[in-house]
């Protein structure tokens, strides 16, 4: 199972305890293959490539979405050349404020940004990804200019909030989470249409007079085009049904995740409506690959 981000982040933190129910499903290894770069898209790029066996998956975010729009050319086609699985989990994101910033709020936020254009700092998991694409529709939305700085993983940026080397971040929940727990960092609204039910009290961004505002990062899995119907469906039937273990529900769902199984054809229309939705606030937010 092919993972786009360094160990440490909300794929990883995902990727683990599904790939542990499915070995014992299977009753075959399932080995985690960090391959991390450009977004997601140098894993991406070695599925496509893969034998079309069933034996290699990758486990997307919805920066698989985003790819198509922010990257010129990508070296596969996002729609023909994987064979859909099934939607995993989805998980709200947060805005989370470095200690040393001094907002509270989303409208603090917003007056800070406005008081020094391109100062404030915003740290994601990676050019392309949805906390840089967050940041930047909030940015347009907001009529606010602030920088962007890449890092390799959920994990990196939160080293370096803490380190206090970025002021804020639009990170996964399952990743941030505890530092905000700790008193580290500072939580100031979360992106979903409601509150996160490991957060249930910092507000929403349409709460925080953000209108319409609503993201959620999603997790997938797809295998390369061409694996037979047969493969597609049988894993598609064993991942909808280790989603619903107790135990598995219990310690993802403590992550912030909200898990879902389907089918490879709700999927596949799921990835498309993404496609269009992230095409627009691309195109919208002006956001380009640095």
């Amino acid at each position: 199972m092919l993972i786009p981000y360094p160990p440490g982040g909300s794929a990883d933190l995902l990727g683990r305890p599904l790939a542990m129910k499915l070995q014992e499903r299977l009753g075959q290894n399932v080995v985690l293959e960090y391959k991390p770069g450009a977004g997601g898209t140098v894993a991406s790029q070695a599925l496509a490539r893969a034998k079309p066996d069933g034996h290699t998956l990758i486990l997307v975010l919805a920066a698989h979405a985003i790819n198509a729009s922010l990257y010129p050319k990508l070296p596969y086609d996002t729609r023909k050349d994987f064979a859909p699985v099934s939607l995993v989990a989805n998980l709200p994101m947060i805005v989370a404020a470095s200690s040393s910033l001094k907002a509270n709020t989303i409208p603090e936020l917003i007056a800070a940004a406005k008081a020094a254009p391109g100062k404030l700092t915003f740290g994601s998991a990676g050019n392309g990804n949805t906390g840089h694409l967050a940041a930047e529709f909030f940015s347009a939305q907001a009529g606010i200019k602030m920088t962007h700085v890449p890092y390799k993983g959920s994990a990196g940026v939160v080293n370096a909030m803490l380190a206090g080397e970025i002021d804020l971040t639009f990170d996964s929940i399952s990743t941030s989470w505890p530092q905000i727990k700790s008193g580290r960092m500072r939580a100031l609204a979360v992106t979903g249409e409601k509150h996160a039910s490991i957060s249930p009290d910092v507000p929403t961004m349409i709460e925080a007079g953000m209108p319409g505002f609503v993201i959620n990062g999603w997790y997938a899995i797809l295998a390369p085009a061409g694996t037979p119907a047969p493969v597609v469906e049988r894993l598609s039937k064993e991942i909808a049904s280790v989603l619903t273990l107790p135990d598995l529900r219990a310690q993802i769902m403590a992550g912030g995740y909200e898990p879902v199984g389907s089918t490879p054809q709700a999927l596949s229309a799921h990835i498309d409506a993404e496609l269009t939705r992230w095409s627009k606030v691309v195109k919208d937010s002006g956001a380009k690959v640095d």
